[in-house]
This record gives structure tokens, C-alpha cells and sequence, in this order.
């Protein structure tokens, strides 16, 4: 299966977060509320249960998540928001599932909320839009992405609490 360790934002944060405007344009995939997370460590094609096992290990404290202060690219052609404050708990992801999946990424973890995917532009006005607001992270999720013609698809497997 394809899988990724995420954090999902909470209700609040999807609220908030939903209230930007979502100009339709040619070309321009908004992606689903319900599909919203921040990667932390992408595992690629792997066995569920091997990476449960090496989730089981993970020690991490609670955090907060910093969305904001406003959307920007990511990319030519992806539109998203900024999440701060979760170096530490990707970096401990990563540590844990070390040797599951794909190598870890070479590369500085930038947090991040997928909003739209777009192939030319993005949509006038949504570049620069202000969001800002924290929310608490008290677990992190495995997740299994599918692919399918209408975008991608994303179901939590489990949930690991951080209990620190």
C-alpha cells in the first residue's frame, strides 16, 4: 500500500482554513476538507503492518501547529498554507520508521496544507490570502493514499497518540 504519517488539522483549523474564498479556473484541482493533512514522512509502497510496528515506537510530545500567516506556492503549481511547529515530530517520524518504506526525503521538512493543485495558473486572489490560527497536535495518522481519475483518495489506517 501507499502510505504516508500525517497530521490531520482540527476542526477548528478546517474552519477557519475553509474560509477562504475557492475561485473555480480552468485547470484547478481544490482538494477536499476531509483530505486535508501535513505530511510528515512519506513511506511510499509498504506493508501496513511493518509500519505500524515501527510507529509503535515513536516518542513524541503533543505540539502546536502554526497555519499561516497566508497561502503561498508550493511549487509551479500547487497552492498552500504554511504549518509551522512540527519540525520535531516529523524529525521523530522519521526516526521511527527509519528503516520502513522509501528513505527518508534529503532534504528540510517545510509543513505544509495542500489547498489546490492547478496545471497553468492558480486562481486570481489566492495566492497571498491571510489565514492565521494554532491548533493542538495530540496524535499523528498513518494514512494510505489511492489514486483514482478524480484526484487522490486518503483513508487513516491508524492513529498514534502522543503522549510524549
Amino acid at each position: 500500500m501507499r502510505l504516508f504519517v500525517a497530521v490531520r488539522p482540527s476542526q477548528a483549523a478546517v474552519a477557519v482554513i475553509d474560509r477562504l474564498e475557492r475561485l473555480e479556473a480552468p485547470g484547478v484541482r481544490w482538494l477536499p476538507t476531509d483530505q486535508w493533512h501535513v505530511t510528515l514522512r512519506f513511506l511510499g509502497e509498504t506493508d501496513p503492518d511493518a509500519a505500524v510496528t515501527a510507529m509503535g515506537g515513536l516518542v513524541a510530545a503533543p505540539v502546536e501547529a502554526v497555519v499561516g500567516p497566508s497561502t503561498r506556492l508550493l511549487g509551479d503549481t500547487v497552492l498552500v498554507v504554511p504549518v509551522a511547529g512540527l519540525d520535531r515530530l516529523a524529525a521523530a517520524v522519521v526516526a521511527a520508521t527509519a528503516g520502513v518504506g522509501e528513505p527518508p526525503e534529503d532534504r528540510r521538512f517545510v509543513g505544509h496544507l495542500t489547498l489546490c493543485r492547478f496545471r497553468d495558473e492558480p486562481p486570481p486572489g489566492a495566492v497571498g490570502a491571510a489565514v492565521s490560527m494554532a491548533f493542538p497536535v495530540d496524535e499523528v495518522v498513518l494514512v494510505r493514499s489511492r489514486t483514482l481519475p478524480g484526484g487522490a483518495v486518503h483513508d487513516v489506517l491508524e492513529r498514534f497518540p502522543l503522549t510524549g
